[in-house]
């Protein structure tokens, strides 16, 4: 074993987990302030991925800018202090501002605000969605991110015994077997975590860690085709050891919609 890397590697991880547990649980004003710098470092390490997939590709200086600010600015509309407001007109502003901005500048880069806006889609949405479950109860967000770390951990101990069958040929070292162990020990840590949370009912938590599960897995396998047509090998150098903010929050980010949907139709109402 390489000493060196595991204890950089496990130092980061420490670090990475107790930030995340301050902003999760402190108060919501931590709690927007870890999505805010998530959202940031997330969009940041996003421009980088499209400019290395299309070498071509035209995106003014001011744009990585303007979206990263302009999504700050919509995720600080959901504040505790503006909830009940309705600030939707709002949130419209600033896709239309960055179609009109690429579009009708000196030199169009209209290619790039759609780009823009598949980034908006892709991460400023989740983290928005991930504050409105917070303002529903602590315990869901809080419980999304445990189940992905779990199903992440799970499908590796799984995998690294038993894996034989190669689960897609976007991430080579994943396994069928490590996924669906994963999945299942994930699904069976909520059912036990649901028999005894005072909060919802244990259906609740084995869907929403379902969603943990099948989605997070579609998330990681997303950003590893994002970084193979980039050809590196992670998306930042945010965590010494691990990669960057997309490489850590790659799940979560597609799992959260998914999350989101049922938490609305069966845990909000």
């Amino acid at each position: 074993m390489n000493w060196p890397t595991f204890f950089t590697r496990l130092g980061s991880a420490i670090v990475f987990s107790a930030i995340m547990m301050t902003g999760l649980l402190w108060n919501e004003w931590a709690f927007l302030a870890l999505i805010g710098l998530i959202l940031v470092l997330c969009l940041r390490e996003y421009f980088k991925l499209i400019q290395l997939i299309d070498a071509e590709l035209y995106v003014p200086s001011w744009l990585p800018a303007l979206v990263q600010l302009g999504s700050v600015f919509m995720l600080l509309l959901t504040a505790p202090a503006l909830r009940d407001m309705n600030l939707l007109p709002a949130m419209l502003f600033l896709p239309i501002l960055i179609l009109l901005a690429t579009t009708l500048s000196k030199k169009t880069a209209m290619q790039a605000g759609m780009q823009s806006l598949g980034g908006m889609l892709y991460i400023l949405l989740p983290m928005l969605l991930l504050v409105q479950l917070r303002a529903a109860h602590l315990s869901i967000p809080l419980a999304l991110v445990l189940m992905i770390w779990m199903n992440d951990t799970m499908a590796y101990i799984v995998g690294s015994f038993i894996g034989k069958t190669p689960f897609s040929p976007i991430s080579p070292k994943k396994t069928w077997e490590g996924t669906a162990g994963g999945a299942i020990l994930t699904i069976a840590g909520a059912a036990i975590w649901g028999y005894y949370s005072p909060n919802y009912n244990m259906v609740d938590w084995m869907a929403l860690a379902m969603c943990a599960a099948v989605a997070g897995t579609a998330g990681d396998l997303l950003e590893s085709k994002l970084k193979r047509m980039a050809n590196i090998k992670d998306s930042g150098t945010m965590m010494p050891g691990h990669g960057g903010a997309l490489d850590r929050f790659d799940s979560l980010l597609v799992a959260t919609p998914f999350a989101y949907a049922y938490a609305y139709l069966f845990m909000m109402a």
